[in-house]
């Protein structure tokens, strides 16, 4: 009976391992699939979807790259990931720095490149983890290998989030200044770059005093950031 009981624990593990593979092999193939499709086809976010399901608004308009201002491309640039042109999808050189920080008990910081952030609005979820964030590497290689970075911003534009349910560059721009992505000014364009990385707390339409300074900031590494935004131009 305790062979027999063995066997049985045994042949159910194998079936459980079995089905995981399986369904291991299915996520990827849907992901490649998903990643080759949405090089041509406006994507949706893992959060559009979240409030779509959950019956919440969702404000997007998609608006091709050619059509957001280059102020605010070179605003967004400058303000999350001044090497994007540079990094094939992963900026190892800051996420070493960021380990080494870890290790020293130095305050966190991000090393989220556009690619990696376009990864994880695209496939993953919110919250923070070392499992998401595992899964944003490989996940912005294989982007960076098969979208030109053109796309990627294009894409990283139309599904950042800029508040509750303001999803990309022509609903932020017309929900905080009632203007077109296209008419953005260098402050404009600024403001809403630096609201991003918490998009919640600060609100481009009335921006503290430290949003503004940072605005200011990035506005001006901006103006000068013409050797670094030559892949989107």
């Amino acid at each position: 009976m305790g062979a027999r009981g063995t066997g049985g624990v045994g042949w159910r593990l194998r079936r459980v391992l079995r089905w995981a593979f399986y369904a291991v092999l299915a996520i990827v193939a849907l992901v490649l699939a998903l990643s080759v499709a949405w090089r041509f086809v406006p994507p949706v976010s893992t959060l559009m979807l979240g409030r779509w399901l959950t019956f919440q608004s969702v404000d997007r308009s998609w608006t091709p790259l050619g059509r957001i201002s280059p102020r605010l491309v070179a605003a967004v640039m400058m303000s999350e990931d001044a090497r994007f042109c540079e990094h094939g999808g992963v900026d190892w050189d800051a996420l070493r720095e960021v380990i080494a920080d870890a290790e020293d008990g130095a305050p966190s910081r991000g090393a989220s490149t556009l690619t990696m952030q376009t990864a994880k609005n695209l496939f993953l979820w919110p919250s923070r983890s070392y499992v998401r964030k595992g899964l944003e590497i490989p996940l912005a290689l294989w982007l960076d290998l098969v979208w030109p970075k053109k796309r990627i911003m294009e894409v990283y534009l139309n599904i950042a989030e800029w508040g509750p349910g303001v999803f990309g560059a022509e609903a932020a721009a017309r929900a905080a200044f009632n203007k077109p992505a296209a008419a953005l000014s260098a402050r404009e364009a600024a403001l809403l770059a630096t609201a991003l990385p918490n998009p919640i707390r600060r609100d481009s339409r009335r921006p503290s005093r430290g949003h503004q300074r940072l605005a200011a900031i990035v506005a001006g590494r901006a103006a000068a950031s013409e050797p670094y935004t030559e892949c989107v131009r």
